[in-house]
């Protein structure tokens, strides 16, 4: 029983970090969806967003039985994400003129579109979240003989407490982060890079499903893709960051 215990310790170490790392992504995707309001419904739109983030998670925790089996959840979660990051990327390049970007900034940036825009992107996190949540959970032995939507009562307990601690820590990085991308605006490329490579992830895992099979059901679980997500991840935040500031000194 204790070696269990021990196991089931060490998993949620492991959870906590994971939905930590993953509800900074979600926190960068609010802030650089909400830094364009005034400074009042900033604080309350992020407020909605991370009231959408706590909901979705926690349906996403439940339904998640319904989730690994419905690869087209997925697929969307993955297209919206990618949609995102390609359209601001496409659009910052494509207007050079000043005016013509303060128009097109204006236009479709009213609170509620905005509020509209986080939580969609809430929903995609939260699908991300709770599925590489259960890839781990499921990895534990069975703690008691009940079961929550279709997992272990034990493994579940786990994932929710790892989900709790992911919104906890995403509640006090979306506000620091809205205050670095005004100090640097520079790195709201870098993070749009960041939701689409998140996408890319969602994409993997959406390509990996055994009813899709084109690629490997084991691979977005292995070693070989973490390291290559999180390395290329870390280099974009890196990169971003340190044209951030040299851009600033100049």
């Amino acid at each position: 029983m204790e070696t269990i215990l021990l196991e089931y310790g060490w998993v949620l170490l492991v959870l906590v970090g994971l939905e930590g790392l993953l509800a900074a992504d979600n926190a960068v995707v609010m802030a650089v969806m909400v830094k364009h309001l005034p400074k009042d419904k900033q604080k309350k739109a992020l407020f909605y967003g991370l009231l959408g983030a706590f909901i979705f998670r926690f349906l996403a925790l439940f339904m998640i039985t319904f989730l690994v089996n419905i690869w087209q959840v997925q697929a969307i979660g993955a297209a919206y994400l990618l949609f995102i990051s390609i359209k601001h990327i496409y659009d910052s390049r494509k207007k050079d003129d000043e005016k013509d970007v303060e128009e097109k900034e204006k236009k479709g940036s009213g609170f509620w579109v905005t509020v509209l825009k986080v939580e969609l992107a809430d929903i995609a996190f939260a699908i991300d979240s709770m599925l590489a949540a259960v890839a781990i959970a499921v990895t534990l032995p069975h703690l008691g003989s009940y079961e929550i939507g279709g997992i272990n009562g034990g493994q579940f307990a786990v994932m929710f407490l790892g989900g709790v601690i992911g919104l906890i820590i995403m509640r006090f990085a979306a506000h620091k982060f809205v205050k670095l991308l005004e100090k640097y605006p520079t790195l709201e490329t870098a993070a749009f890079l960041i939701v689409g490579w998140v996408g890319v992830k969602l994409a993997v895992l959406t390509l990996s499903h055994p009813k899709v099979g084109i690629l490997d059901e084991h691979f977005p679980h292995s070693t070989t893709w973490s390291i290559i997500f999180w390395t290329v991840l870390l280099v974009i935040a890196a990169s971003g960051y340190i044209l951030g500031v040299v851009k600033n000194k100049k």
